[in-house]
């Protein structure tokens, strides 16, 4: 069990407000607390914990849970975050499908949903959305309207200047110039969208790959190639929000792309994204259908397969070794269907590749997530910031 201690200065109502924070994320940390606990771990004393706790209570944010029994003396009331204090939702989005979670506040998935999008319209897809949205939040037993907030992940960049989304051609029906608010009428609730592989990178700071990490670059490989920058702990997005757009980036080897308006492709994109790899499995004898599906097969394939992954390895080394040069980061990780298949085998061919082509040495990993990383991304962005606004507001 952590303990955390703070030394805290300011007015009374500043350090009220810091001490039940404190109470209410080591709550949500550590499980069910008694008083006693929960003194011991901010430095309180009894009595403020006591009165500590009776604010969180009467505001509706913990409710007792049961007894801390098997030690001497009177059996400890224990304390949780109440789960009804907040309820958010994700959603991952791409052309295909849309996967809905909802979860409350404290972190537990309540239902889960999926929806293809085969056969929507353009001027139908944020009322599916919604519906799909509506249909989740009733799978969890909760009513219309008991949503706090819901993050969107999808492949593109929302402009907040512009209020539009860009690089996000492969979905229609989510460019109306009043994107965000035409979904907060239909869902019901504060909307925001997020960059896919940027959520992929915050559910790896959470609880995968990069737990404890403070710089690092996640790097996806699929159908297209993104990249998703952490600095200091923090998410950089970049003045117009698109840090981490990397599929245009001129390498050696790779095509120049000169309009990068018109639908071309070229630099990683060109070396490192499905379609390229698809085309170097298929010349060296690999047959499978898609990128993922490829790798799996060229690790069971002596001979043209290891030819096949340490190409593939050095395409991704060359790319990973220009955002290294810059950003300089202390971990790599590699995530997205094609390196998950390759796992330990192509995470250490790329990781020797890249010390070929650069001074630095990062630490090299695979994703530590399964299931959708993109939604518990979203889920990750929702909770955060819900708990910001209903734990401040009390």
């Amino acid at each position: 069990m952590a303990t955390t201690r703070y030394t805290l200065a300011g007015t009374p109502s500043l350090l009220r407000a810091i001490n039940d924070r404190a109470a209410l994320e080591l709550l949500l940390a550590n499980g069910p607390l008694s008083r006693t606990q929960i003194g011991a771990m901010t430095g309180l004393s009894k009595p403020t914990a006591s009165q500590l706790l009776g604010r969180l209570e009467s505001a509706g944010l913990v409710v007792p849970v049961g007894t801390l029994v098997g030690k001497p003396g009177p059996n400890a009331l224990l304390y949780q975050v109440n789960p009804a204090a907040g309820y958010v939702a994700g959603l991952d989005v791409t052309n295909t499908t849309v996967r809905i979670a909802v979860a409350d506040i404290a972190g537990t998935v309540l239902a889960e949903h999926q929806v293809p999008t085969k056969g929507w319209s353009a001027a139908r897809t944020i009322g599916k959305v919604a519906e799909a949205v509506s249909e989740t939040v009733s799978l969890a037993g909760l009513a219309d309207g008991a949503l706090h907030e819901a993050v969107i992940g999808l492949g593109g960049v929302f402009d907040p200047a512009t209020g539009k989304l860009r690089y996000a051609t492969h979905l229609a029906g989510w460019h109306p110039p009043r994107l965000v608010a035409e979904l907060e009428t239909a869902i019901g609730t504060s909307v925001s969208i997020g960059n896919d592989v940027n959520l992929v990178a915050i559910a790896e700071q959470t609880h995968g790959a990069a737990q404890g990490c403070e710089d690092f670059v996640l790097l996806w490989t699929g159908t297209g190639i993104g990249a998703a920058i952490v600095i200091a702990g923090q998410l950089h997005r970049g003045f117009n929000g698109g840090a981490g757009e990397v599929g245009y980036m001129p390498l050696p080897g790779a095509p120049i792309v000169h309009d990068v308006r018109r639908k071309n492709s070229g630099g990683f994109q060109e070396l490192a994204g499905e379609p390229a790899v698809l085309a170097l499995a298929r010349s060296h004898g690999l047959t499978a259908p898609t990128g993922a599906l490829v790798v799996t097969e060229a690790l069971d394939t002596p001979g043209e397969g290891d030819a096949f992954l340490a190409e593939l390895a050095s395409r991704l080394a060359l790319g990973l070794a220009s955002i290294v040069s810059v950003i300089d980061p202390e971990l790599l990780i590699l995530a997205g269907e094609m390196p998950c298949a390759g796992g330990e085998r192509l995470r250490g061919l790329v990781e020797d590749a890249l010390a070929e082509l650069t001074v630095l040495r990062p630490e090299v990993r695979s994703s530590a997530l399964t299931g959708s990383p993109v939604l518990q991304g979203a889920l990750q962005r929702a909770l955060a910031s819900t708990r910001d606004a209903v734990f401040s507001t009390h």
